[in-house]
């Protein structure tokens, strides 16, 4: 793991934001899509996707970012939806209570039509 690659792109797709996010989210690179996700409320965005496709591994402290990202989302009337998740990101999300608060998509296109 420790030479995989982390990689955070962004972009905008209609009303939604797009954050695509390459590689194993612990600590740092959950820091890294925190702060894309706050350059774009900055901006006034309230509608994101976070495309996992890339994403092999969410660890602990990754998870607890996300959390953060979203009740930030939802405390600005926005949402969070998820994309792409491998079967073990969604079984993880599902059961540390994610998908309580947004929803997940099996393609990006379903999540952007979707909320």
């Amino acid at each position: 793991m420790s030479n995989e690659v982390f990689k955070v792109t962004s972009r905008q797709a209609g009303d939604a934001i797009v954050i695509a996010v390459q590689g194993y989210i612990n600590n740092l690179a959950g820091e890294k899509i925190l702060d894309e996700f706050n350059r774009w409320v900055v901006e006034g965005h309230r509608r994101f996707v976070l495309n996992l496709e890339k994403t092999q591994l969410v660890n602990s402290i990754g998870v607890s970012i996300l959390i953060e990202m979203i009740e930030k989302a939802q405390e600005l009337n926005g949402s969070i939806a998820f994309c792409c998740l491998l079967p073990i990101i969604a079984k993880t999300f599902k059961i540390m209570g994610l998908t309580q608060y947004a929803r997940v998509y099996e393609t990006e296109a379903e999540a952007l039509a979707g909320e």
